[in-house]
């Protein structure tokens, strides 16, 4: 990863993250410039695999402050890049073993917008308590050794 433009933090929130992907995306200039912006939403996006193509659903891109009548929809479906066997690798994984797959994060490439798709399991409700648990504790942990070194 080179730069980082966004992380979907409520994926990892709500679903085990098992595997990941790159994928570029085919997008046009005004979508481009509004996520170089930081305009993305991820909230209820995922991605769906249709035809043996890859689309990101869901994932709102505000409109360009100063694109003009040639500016993009916000909701549209965006198609997403990948291999031919990556493609086959998620059909399988999707279909066979029940997973979900969502973007977890966006950042630039060699100048090239780049999307993270993440092969998700979701959690149960006991699963996010866990975490938030073991967060909680870590931050006390660090909290006590930066006391203690003082």
């Amino acid at each position: 990863m080179d730069k980082e433009i966004l992380t979907n933090r409520q994926a990892f929130h709500e679903f085990h993250i098992l595997d990941r992907y790159e994928a570029g995306a085919a997008l046009v200039g005004t979508e481009v410039k509004s996520i170089m912006a930081g305009r993305i939403q991820l909230k209820d996006s995922y991605v769906t695999i249709k035809d043996d193509e890859v689309w990101l659903l869901n994932a709102h891109i505000s409109p360009y402050s100063h694109g003009n009548k040639q500016n993009h929809e916000p909701l549209r479906h965006r198609k997403l890049l990948l291999h031919r066997k990556e493609i086959e690798k998620l059909e399988k994984e999707t279909t066979q073993k029940g997973m979900t797959l969502v973007v977890t994060a966006i950042y630039w490439k060699n100048g090239r917008i780049k999307f993270e798709i993440g092969v998700a399991k979701g959690k149960k409700l006991y699963d996010k308590r866990e975490t938030e648990m073991k967060k909680t504790i870590d931050r006390e942990t660090r909290q006590q050794l930066k006391e203690s070194l003082r």
